[in-house]
């Protein structure tokens, strides 16, 4: 194995080497370091002579593919904010993530074109802030911010940033904003996070990106191998023998997945999995979601010690647990990471000993971050310099992290997390609909499904006709993948004297006989 150390940054390693390939797209193209580069800095004098300046944000609407990259690496030189928006959302909940963010660009491709159209006509965005991959009415070509522009890098360059957004219990999603540090992109290592996970820039290395980049963990492990060196290799849509193909082909190194992918690689028959060879593989990294002890275990057996787990929020993280230490305490999500403190804490702010159940606290050594344009919440999950996203757990006498719930009703499907009070409110907008609750009930292959129970309003029957008129709602106001997959009726909502829901006892019955993390 020859060991190298490439530039700092994609930027220094394109320039020294412009031939190497260093992204394989979803169609099997190969592009070049140098190809790509002149994509970007084109891109970022396309962006300048749009309106933007640094500060500012620019959403994309898009799959996995060349452009998506194209953009991260031109917001990470010229001092913008990528907004990468779930290509799932409808039109309303797009808008309001541009608008929130104050986007002055909106890029999106063809095959979501209506929900683009929809959101770019209620955020207001002028003709010149609208730009399709492929052909979407009312938008401008993608190419109009590349043809004609130079292809040498822009001045002013300046490190940028990705704004997610992750939603919230208030039922909107919140943009997740740090603050620009004002240094040249070659000065902030941006490949470091991987070591981490023991990943390194060795010149043999491939990261096989099998989820959507618009998640805020893909984006950043795909990132990061960029730029210490290791070629991409895109999946667009995700199918388990395919992944296996991939692997096989590019000889590809690490990858990030979820538990739900475990699942759907195990369920396929034994001679097409023995028909791929995996033995490349050195961190099949997951997170997101709870994965079952039994499938764990399948996944070491099959796959070896490169099935890792880490813990970490989109604010931040975090704790790591290789194949080893998993086996030697089953369920533990973790150690801290070397940047990181995790913590525990109690409902009055006191930290507690190991083997005590609390709040799960972490801090991060490389700086801190806000909720946009919500200070409340941006205090609210704040003990000093930790913070939290809600989940309860235990840390043990080594510093080994055990979760022993997660937020509070969030429904995890398919390593997504979902937010019950934004489905509760597109329910109560029903007029049949008197009071609503949202949970999670057991699915075999995402984990979870979306339940609702409906209090019907008074003159309305219970019965098929109205849970269809309700889900039929639901299909105009919501994602799909938000959507409740079906509706129960209830008579009276359980709710004490305050109006406090119990939904815990919603919730129980759909639970008996199946073992949940929470």
């Amino acid at each position: 194995m020859t060991v190298t150390q490439p530039p700092n940054g994609f930027w220094a390693q394109a320039t020294a080497d412009p031939g190497r390939t260093v992204l394989t797209a979803p169609d099997g193209e190969e592009w070049t370091a140098g190809r790509l580069h002149a994509a970007v800095n084109q891109l970022v004098h396309g962006l300048r002579a749009a309106g933007m300046r640094q500060g500012d944000a620019f959403a994309v609407v898009l799959p996995n593919g060349v452009e998506f990259f194209t953009a991260y690496l031109a917001a990470s030189q010229a001092g913008f904010y990528l907004v990468p928006v779930n290509h799932h959302l409808v039109g309303p909940e797009i808008a309001w993530i541009v608008a929130d963010s104050g986007a002055k660009v909106l890029i999106a491709h063809e095959r979501f074109s209506g929900a683009a159209t929809a959101a770019a006509d209620e955020a207001k965005l002028p003709v010149n802030g609208r730009y399709a991959v492929g052909d979407v009415p009312g938008f401008r070509p993608y190419a109009d911010l590349l043809v004609g522009q130079p292809s040498y890098e822009p001045a002013d360059r300046t490190l940028g940033w990705v704004m997610n957004y992750t939603s919230g219990t208030t039922g909107r999603p919140r943009g997740i904003r740090r603050p620009l540090s004002g240094k040249l992109p070659e000065e902030s290592y941006l490949g470091g996070f991987l070591a981490i996970f023991g990943i390194r820039p060795f010149d043999d290395n491939a990261h096989l990106v099998c989820s959507p980049l618009y998640h805020t963990a893909v984006l950043q492990f795909a990132a990061a191998a960029l730029h210490i060196g290791h070629p991409l290799v895109l999946m667009d849509k995700w199918t388990p023998e395919e992944m296996l193909r991939l692997i096989d082909r590019y000889a590809c190194t690490h990858t990030h997945m979820v538990p739900t992918q475990f699942h759907r690689l195990l369920a396929l028959p034994e001679d097409v999995r023995a028909s791929y060879d995996v033995s490349s593989m050195r961190h099949a990294i997951h997170g997101a979601a709870p994965c079952p002890h039994h499938v764990k275990r399948a996944m070491i057996d099959w796959w070896g010690h490169c099935v890792e787990e880490y813990y970490a929020a989109s604010e931040g993280g975090g704790a790591f647990a290789t194949a080893q230490e998993w086996l030697k305490k089953p369920g533990t999500v973790g150690k801290a990471w070397p940047i990181s403190e995790l913590a525990v804490f109690d409902d009055e702010g006191k930290r507690l000993p190991p083997g005590e159940l609390g709040t799960v606290y972490m801090k991060m050594s490389t700086g801190g971050f806000s909720y946009h344009k919500d200070e409340g919440k941006t205090k609210k999950n704040r003990i000093g310099d930790f913070f939290t996203v809600g989940d309860l757990g235990i840390l043990d006498e080594d510093g080994y992290l055990f979760l022993r719930d997660r937020k509070i009703d969030m429904i995890i499907s398919g390593g997504v997390n979902i937010y019950p009070a934004e489905i509760e409110a597109a329910l109560l907008t029903h007029p049949a609909v008197a009071d609503a609750a949202v949970f999670g009930i057991p699915h075999a292959d995402w984990g979870e499904e979306v339940k609702a129970v409906v209090e019907p309003a008074e003159g309305h029957t219970a019965d098929a006709a109205l849970a269809a008129g309700i889900l039929a709602h639901c299909e105009r106001q919501l994602a799909a993948f938000k959507r409740p997959r079906t509706v129960d009726f209830i008579e009276a909502m359980p709710r004490d004297p305050n109006g406090k829901l119990y939904k815990r006892r919603l919730r129980e019955p759909y639970w008996e006989g199946h073992e949940r993390a929470v």
